[in-house]
């Protein structure tokens, strides 16, 4: 039995165009991110999805509603929170650049791109990395002994620990990966 993972990242969205932590904020898909969305749609046209997940923010829900747009054969839509955007706690809604200009370039990259540190009251990715790890467990259960095709409509930081494992990557090259906001990452699965 084989399965394919379309993991991708939610379009761009007022937040990442204005340099804001948007953590769990529910920031909407700018025109942009909407055309990103569409783009993805266009890309995985071909494909077949059986089953899609998305988080319960609105630019993750609406990613994947354009993407299902062409995948009437997709009937299992579950949300589910453990792919949800990493929690930039006290930080939500402050600009990166309000935050660099209150403390340093160094103490922003110790947790924007650090494994272990965490905001006030936020999350690291490690933190981050342990419920997608859960997340993967639950859906591996879900796709084995079955022909399905899974669509993930996720974030940013959720995307790392995914990419992480299927990618074969160190903790470290995880905590260099981007991810296109227009494109997807296509994973084979066999059980």
């Amino acid at each position: 039995m084989v399965s394919h993972i379309y993991l991708f990242r939610h379009g761009m969205t007022k937040d990442n165009t204005n340099g804001v932590f948007s953590g769990w904020r529910d920031s909407p898909l700018t025109k942009r991110g909407r055309d990103d969305a569409k783009i993805i749609a266009l890309r995985l046209k071909d494909k077949k999805i059986h089953i899609a997940y998305q988080s319960g923010l609105v630019r993750s829900k609406d990613t994947l509603k354009e993407v299902l747009k062409f995948h009437p054969e997709c009937k299992i839509i579950i949300t589910d929170n453990k792919i949800i955007e990493r929690n930039y706690g006290k930080l939500q809604g402050l600009t990166h650049y309000k935050y660099i200009s209150k403390t340093s370039p160094k103490k922003y990259d110790s947790f924007h791109r650090g494994y272990y540190k965490k905001p006030l009251k936020g999350e690291s990715i490690k933190d981050v990395e342990k419920r997608v790890n859960k997340f993967l467990k639950e859906m591996f259960k879900t796709v084995k002994g079955r022909n399905v095709n899974v669509a993930i409509s996720a974030h940013g930081n959720s995307m790392r620990p995914i990419r992480k494992y299927f990618e074969k990557l160190s903790t470290k090259q995880m905590m260099k990966v981007e991810s296109a906001f227009d494109n997807f990452y296509e994973y084979i699965v066999h059980s």
